[in-house]
């Protein structure tokens, strides 16, 4: 989601790189389940987190609609967000996180946050976020995401696919509604194979999808 706060509004004023130590730590929450009570429709998803939500709870695309998900529209993108009630994410039980090994990306790198620019992106700490953050962590150990070489092009290319498919979206408004429709068919509907290599796979999707739909 494109931010409209300011930088010195939100963060602590600095950039982080994955080896950076960063006041982020949380004690294992330590009881409080704040953040999944007040998340609203703020956890967008993407593709690699529905592949870990299929996962985790045995459901389709389709079954996750109907349970945990929702399609909403984020800066000219209909992409799913994790549903709430109230506010309260639907995934929280008894104050605990139910999907917490396969949770959204979004919820691993929280009360950190990412900024991109240009072909890369940094981390940022949020401020005012989390009452618990206060040990110092590796950036790198906070995420817990295997492969983080892999991991970190995929989030470059998935956000610049977003963006492409926004303004070409917008550019040609006659078009806009096979653009969203594409990109929800080829990067959610159809699942991606659980005993395949999902970073292969969604190049191999991604490459298809730039080259006949965004057009280059």
């Amino acid at each position: 989601m494109l931010r409209t706060e300011s930088l010195e509004e939100i963060t602590d004023g600095k950039k982080y790189s994955v080896n950076d130590m960063v006041k982020a730590g949380t004690g294992g929450c330590a009881g409080c389940s704040h953040c999944c009570e007040t998340m609203a429709d703020t956890i967008v998803l993407s593709p690699m987190d529905v592949f870990n939500l299929e996962k985790a709870t045995g459901k389709s695309f389709e079954g996750l609609v109907d349970t945990c998900l929702e399609l909403k529209i984020h800066d000219g993108i209909i992409l799913p967000n994790m549903k709430s009630d109230n506010g309260v994410c639907v995934m929280l039980k008894d104050k605990r996180c139910t999907i917490h090994a396969e949770r959204p990306d979004f919820c691993r790198l929280f009360p950190l946050g990412r900024l991109y620019e240009d072909d890369t992106f940094s981390y940022i700490m949020q401020i005012n976020q989390c009452d618990k953050a206060s040990v110092k962590v590796k950036v790198k150990k906070w995420i817990d995401t295997p492969d983080y070489e892999r991991y970190s092009k995929y989030i470059l290319r998935w956000h610049g696919i977003i963006k492409k498919s926004a303004a070409k979206a917008a550019q040609e408004p006659d078009r806009c509604k096979d653009i969203m429709m594409s990109l929800l068919q080829r990067f959610y509907q159809v699942s991606f194979v659980n005993d395949s290599d999902f970073y292969e796979e969604f190049d191999a999707r991604a490459d298809l999808f730039i080259k006949e739909v965004l057009g280059g």
